[in-house]
């Protein structure tokens, strides 16, 4: 079994707004880079579908990795919060709705063929793959940013 390590980040211009994700999967020394935004989403929709995104990626078992700084990520997983949301129908509470339950869900289908193993990591400090994903993240919110103010006709 390979192993392969990612890591993770999103970004989001405005909570909702345009957001970016990005991804770094590194195997025996390479690196590929993933990335990707949506012009009306969250910040956590996007730190979601950057893990998912690497995750899908990968074309057969391995054993991961995954650095994010999300604590919602890391925590919800880590400490099977998403496990307990699933067993009671995406409810977080008797009255509270899990938010993003359908992500949530293809992040359990695509950590389940892998041994995946989260970590958390400080965000926008000494670590250099932390830093390069929030700068991709943040370039692609930008991108998005830009391309929905230029549609803007008021």
């Amino acid at each position: 079994m390979k192993d392969v390590t990612i890591y993770t980040d999103g970004a989001c211009s405005g909570n909702p707004g345009a957001g970016g994700w990005a991804a770094i999967m590194i195997w025996k020394g390479r690196e590929k880079e993933l990335s990707g935004g949506e012009a009306e989403t969250t910040n956590n929709r996007m730190e979601l579908l950057a893990a998912i995104s690497a995750l899908e990626a990968l074309k057969e078992p391995c054993r991961v990795t995954l650095y994010s700084d999300s604590k919602y990520l890391v925590d919800a997983v880590t400490l099977g919060w998403v496990h307990r949301w699933r067993r009671n129908g995406w409810m977080r509470t008797k009255r509270e709705e899990a938010k993003n339950p359908e992500l949530w869900q293809r992040l359990l289908d695509a950590a389940e063929k892998h041994e995946v193993e989260f970590k958390w990591v400080k965000g926008h400090d000494e670590n250099e793959f932390n830093v390069k994903c929030d700068k991709i993240a943040v370039a692609e919110s930008r991108k998005l940013s830009k391309n929905v103010k230029d549609l803007d006709l008021k």
